[in-house]
């Protein structure tokens, strides 16, 4: 799988890159378009509706995104939006969404959103605002998500929101079609690496009860169990940005000639080779011992998912600025490989759980394990 993979991005995506940031809606379209053509998008839903596994295979999603990420930020971005976008119709919709929506997701026709995030509540998902009050026949959903991937470009969301008079615990989960009325994109949000990345308002705009995803009243569980399925694969982005950069350097260093021989020679340069290397391998070692164990072992993952995703991402982001630093000037230049890893690295740290928000939950998991 990952050889193919890796020939088939060769093929189908490195042509592109130098080209993705000028046009980023039209590359994120261009790609979701060639993973579904390419059976990639396979492993974004379950074998009942053309997928590769009869469940959402963490080993596999990993090793997709370890392997585009190594070629592009965009493609890995897309190939997850995909899989995150489709998550919770795939791991708790109704027979009827599943068919209404995973077939398009896995043929790349169909865009998909998660929309979580608030002005007010981040990694506190539980503060959110966002309401969806119950008239009889439906529901009326009423409020702001804002740093949403694929805003302005989805056709479909998964909204999450609180349900009014119905406790203060209760939330649910919609799938809300982008040409609902109601639902407007206010802003798009320019990022260190250019991605798809908006606001949403909605104001009374209306869904049908057949719309939730989900138990009624129980969003969360679906918003932090699709989480604890694709937080794995951010730490195997993570890994494939650091694989990259490191092959970089490594390239570099070999045949960079300083004070009469190759830096590579020099032992300070053999030192950092090796700190990159020891902490690109360690790093998938959490990542695969995570997807191993959702896959085979247990329903939740969730210390073992945020060790990977810390690690991994703390990680890359001192290997990807040791490449930085290993290719001198050559490394700061705009539109330079390991300085298009330097930008896209950062955000990992952040979305699907900051780095602080992993560090509490290993914390907690390991005190009352």
């Amino acid at each position: 799988m990952a050889r193919d993979l890796w020939s088939w991005a060769e093929r189908e995506i490195a042509p592109h890159t130098a080209a993705e940031e000028d046009d980023v809606d039209g590359a994120c379209r261009r790609i979701v378009q060639q993973l579904g053509d390419g059976d990639w998008l396979r492993h974004c839903v379950p074998a009942s509706h053309g997928g590769a596994f009869e469940h959402l295979d963490v080993r596999a999603l990993c090793i997709c995104r370890e392997m585009l990420s190594q070629f592009s930020g965009l493609a890995d971005f897309s190939f997850a939006m995909q899989g995150l976008g489709a998550g919770p119709i795939a791991l708790y919709g109704s027979d009827e969404l599943k068919d209404k929506y995973l077939p398009g997701v896995r043929d790349g026709k169909r865009i998909a959103a998660f929309a979580l995030s608030e002005p007010e509540a981040g990694s506190d998902v539980g503060a959110m605002r966002t309401e969806a009050r119950h008239d009889g026949t439906g529901w009326r959903i009423f409020g702001e998500k804002t740093f949403i991937s694929n805003a302005g470009i989805a056709d479909h969301y998964v909204v999450f929101a609180r349900l009014t008079n119905e406790g203060e615990r209760a939330f649910g989960a919609f799938v809300v079609d982008a040409d609902n009325p109601g639902l407007t994109v206010t802003e798009r949000i320019r990022t260190l690496a250019p991605h798809p990345l908006g606001t949403l308002d909605f104001t009374n705009c209306r869904v049908a009860d057949d719309a939730m995803v989900g138990p009624r009243g129980k969003g969360l569980r679906v918003a932090l169990g699709t989480l604890d399925v694709f937080r794995s694969t951010v730490a195997a982005a993570a890994v494939g940005f650091a694989r990259r950069a490191l092959r970089e350097a490594v390239q570099h260093v070999k045949t960079r000639r300083v004070f009469g021989k190759p830096l590579a020679d020099h032992q300070l340069t053999r030192g950092k080779i090796a700190e990159m290397a020891v902490a690109v391998d360690a790093s998938a070692l959490l990542v695969y011992r995570a997807a191993w164990t959702r896959d085979t072992v247990a329903d939740r993952v969730t210390r073992e998912a945020a060790m990977a995703k810390l690690y991994a991402t703390e990680s890359a982001q001192r290997v990807i600025d040791d490449a930085v630093q290993l290719l001198g000037g050559r490394g700061v230049m705009a539109g330079a490989t390991v300085e298009k890893l330097y930008r896209e690295i950062r955000a990992l740290r952040i979305y699907e759980g900051t780095s602080e928000i992993q560090r509490l939950v290993i914390a907690e998991a390991v005190l009352n394990g």
